[in-house]
């Protein structure tokens, strides 16, 4: 039993992990868009609105690597979680999860769509008034 429950610990450490740098990265595409943002009003710039749009991009996308990564995780936790103790093997390989936690399709999920959407939103009535 303790084997099972060092290797579920295993595998969470990699899921807060995950949710860590996820969290982090929208703190810094708040402040960073938010900043040039700033900027592109204070000297109505274009330049700064464009590199506004394309680090709100990678930043998206950056974002959604680490859910589909995240989701991995936790699809192996669940499949560990119901293993016998003989079973554990410490395997962190995720690959089996693949298909069910596509990249793209996590980078559309419905919470990375309403944070980057809105600011997405936020940056075309931009462009609309300048």
């Amino acid at each position: 039993m303790d084997a099972k429950i060092k290797h579920l610990e295993f595998i969470q450490s990699a899921i807060n992990r995950m949710a860590g740098n996820s969290f982090l990265l929208k703190g810094w595409t708040v402040t960073l868009t938010g900043g040039l943002l700033a900027l592109t009003f204070k000297q109505i710039d274009k330049r700064y609105l464009f590199i506004s749009f394309v680090v709100l991009l990678l930043f998206w996308f950056l974002d959604g690597y680490y859910l589909s990564r995240e989701r991995r995780f936790i699809a192996l936790y669940d499949v560990v979680r119901a293993k016998n103790d003989e079973q554990i093997d410490f395997s962190m390989r995720t690959r089996q999860f693949g298909k069910s936690c596509r990249w793209i399709v996590c980078t559309v999920s419905r919470t990375l769509l309403l944070f980057y959407g809105g600011l997405l939103a936020i940056h075309l009535t931009m462009t609309l008034f300048l």
